[in-house]
């Protein structure tokens, strides 16, 4: 991404450099670091204060109820993984914290939740089913409150910073409901199935 990044520069200026809009290219990088600079002083306000109600929800136990409500889903779509072993708890507890838009507590129960799974592989280092489906929900977590937008949206002077709540539901849904149904039907695909299942063919 570096090499894309810095060609990208290079490709703007030298394209500048040859139109004559070498002044425009300094104006509008002068122009965007003093936007960046304002608008991350008018997030932290904000992310303190949504990050503060969302530790509160964590410390009330709103994740471990969002976890024992999901407990019934979760056994269905990691049938391979016993319900009182230790990588449930971990998946549960991470898909909760995403939904609650707790980030940095999701990152360290994700991380913790492969490696229990990866405890319970018996193929080396190939990603198991439950592994794979774990990843696409993790990636196309249900987010019911997105509280970094919601702070974007406010600092950048929305009159309804909240109104994305109901499009992020949506959207989030639909992208979880085609991440499950894909990493499902792949599962089945001869290619893609475990080594142990194709040896007890």
């Amino acid at each position: 991404m570096q090499v894309v990044w810095l060609g990208l520069i290079l490709i703007g200026v030298i394209t500048a450099a040859f139109t004559g809009k070498m002044a425009d290219v300094t104006k509008a990088t002068v122009d965007a670091a003093k936007m960046s600079v304002e608008l991350c002083i008018g997030l932290i306000g904000i992310m303190a204060l949504w990050l503060g109600f969302m530790r509160l929800a964590e410390k009330a136990g709103l994740v471990q109820a969002l976890a024992r409500l999901l407990k019934p889903l979760m056994r269905r779509l990691f049938p391979d993984v016993p319900p009182d072993h230790p990588a449930m708890g971990s998946m549960l507890s991470n898909i909760a914290a995403n939904m609650l838009g707790l980030g940095n507590s999701a990152t360290a129960l994700g991380l913790k939740a492969m490696q229990d799974l990866k405890s319970l592989s018996k193929i080396g280092d190939t990603a198991t089913n439950a592994m794979a489906t774990f990843l696409a929900m993790n990636s196309a977590s249900i987010t019911l409150i997105p509280a970094t937008v919601i702070a974007m949206r406010s600092a950048a002077g929305s009159t309804n910073p909240t109104g994305i709540i109901g499009p992020t539901l949506l959207a989030t849904i639909i992208s979880m409901a085609v991440s499950l149904i894909a990493v499902k039907l792949l599962e089945k695909w001869r290619i893609y199935k475990q080594p142990s299942e194709e040896t007890t063919e």
